[in-house]
């Protein structure tokens, strides 16, 4: 783990964002300065009262979250996905509602003002769409400089997409933003279908949730029930991949990859079939990935140890 450092979440509050959330809120070092929301496992104002309520449950009041991008830079939000997150986002599962509310600013806005406060210091995770990141570049064109690095839960390099053959669902979502993103000069570490996929949580990880006396533990273990029959189908048993969670252990160092090389990667935005996808650059492959000049993309392609382990004694902390 790094020193302590600031890090804004973006995010669509989904099943897996929410226990991307909970790891950062149990990481020790990590101080959460913010989470933004975007349309795309629900809408994003569905997604920011999933965080508040979320947050409530945690008691952690003092994050503030903010509505971002009800709909993608080009065309329409597709609708959100109920047979694998459930009709709320979170499986089913019903928190009690906070009283708390949103943040009288956009995603795009937060991230902005938390990059120029902390000038080199914030760094941005993304786990939905990035409508808020290409947003915030709009909004302050020197952006890049202002942030430390951005993780991108994302895209598939060497695997089929989860959307069509090529394409995942967080870069189909937004492929323009998700273009804009990946071609700003900042470090840019993408955690893909590659790696998050090889990565399961069980039906004894889901128990052990359940079993716990911590609130949110006991909630997320509730909400895995319909996440883990969804992937019945990928899997042929009942777990789920790690996506959201993992990235968001890449992010802040608690999980270290095995394979990541620094590549060129740009993103399909045509409307052809290739829409969505994210092109790597893994040519050097049987060379080791000699460096590529100018690439600042590290896609990371395996992870190191006990990945699920680890993601588990995180999250059951909270």
């Amino acid at each position: 783990m790094r020193p302590t450092e600031l890090l804004y979440l973006d995010c669509d509050t989904g099943i897996d964002d929410a226990m991307a959330l909970a790891y950062l809120l149990a990481s020790p070092g990590v101080t959460l300065a913010g989470v933004g929301t975007v349309s795309g496992n629900v809408d994003s104002a569905q997604a920011a009262r999933n965080t508040l309520d979320l947050l409530e449950l945690a008691g952690r009041t003092d994050i503030p979250v903010a509505v971002g991008a009800a709909v993608p830079l080009a065309g329409a939000y597709r609708g959100a996905v109920p047979h694998i997150h459930g009709t709320n986002g979170l499986g089913g599962a019903e928190l009690a509602r906070t009283e708390r509310e949103t943040a009288d600013e956009t995603a795009a806005e937060m991230i902005v003002r938390l990059a120029r406060a902390h000038p080199g210091r914030l760094r941005l995770l993304a786990t939905g769409p990035l409508t808020n990141l290409a947003t915030a570049l709009r909004l302050e064109p020197g952006l890049p400089a202002l942030v430390a690095d951005v993780t991108v839960m994302g895209g598939a390099a060497r695997v089929s997409g989860n959307v069509t053959p090529v394409a995942e669902a967080n870069i189909h979502g937004d492929p323009e933003a998700a273009a804009a993103v990946l071609a700003a000069p900042w470090d840019l570490t993408l955690v893909p279908l590659d790696v998050t996929l090889t990565h399961t949580l069980e039906e004894d990880h889901r128990q052990g949730l359940l079993d716990s006396e911590r609130p949110v533990a006991r909630a997320l273990g509730e909400m895995l029930d319909l996440y883990y029959g969804f992937y019945t189908d990928t899997y042929g048993r009942r777990c789920c991949a790690a996506h959201d969670p993992l990235a968001a252990a890449v992010a802040v160092g608690g999980i270290t990859p095995a394979l990541a090389p620094t590549v060129h990667v740009t993103v399909d935005a045509t409307d052809g079939p290739g829409r969505g996808q994210t092109i790597c650059d893994l040519r050097g492959v049987h060379r080791g990935f000699p460096a590529q000049p100018g690439a600042r993309c590290r896609v990371v392609l395996s992870a190191e140890g006990d990945v699920a382990g680890h993601l588990m004694e995180r999250i059951s902390a909270l």
